[in-house]
């Protein structure tokens, strides 16, 4: 699994929101600006994340985005594989019969790639962002204010 800029960046929004969870809408530009992410590519992030419904909107001078789930319901592997696909090394990781690979049914290597994708579920999909955001709680008493160094 590789994350690109757009899932890194996903990632941001996501847990800047989560951590603003209940205490109203932020406006795109502060998301942006905390999250050192490019305004443009930002847009189209949050309108990604808001089609899958993991975030919402509101218009106007007042306006921005909020978390439209509790984020004790939002893992970091949900939002990872809407934004990116599929989190398996290779195409037959996860797969019981894969026809598309003459070698599938004697590959030594399939049993390798199937316990990294276990093991890379496993990381991604038991961490919720509020487990983050107890994680920044825990490093803002520690090491300062940049919860971007989780």
């Amino acid at each position: 699994m590789k994350v690109t800029y757009k899932g890194d960046y996903s990632l941001k929004a996501m847990l800047s929101l989560a951590l603003h969870y209940n205490k109203g809408v932020l406006p795109i530009q502060g998301l942006a600006k905390k999250g050192d992410i490019p305004f443009k590519f930002l847009e189209q992030i949050l309108l990604t994340l808001k089609k899958g419904g993991f975030v919402g909107s509101k218009r106007g001078v007042d306006g921005g985005y909020f978390l439209a789930r509790p984020p004790e319901t939002i893992t970091v592997g949900e939002v990872i594989r809407f934004i990116e696909g599929p989190i398996e090394p290779v195409t037959c990781a996860n797969k019981d019969n894969y026809e598309k690979c003459k070698d599938f049914p004697y590959c030594v290597f399939k049993d390798i790639w199937n316990q990294v994708y276990t093991a890379t579920s496993l990381v991604v999909d038991t961490v919720t962002f509020a487990e983050l955001v107890r994680r920044v709680g825990n490093r803002k008493s520690n090491d300062g204010d940049n919860y971007y160094s989780i």
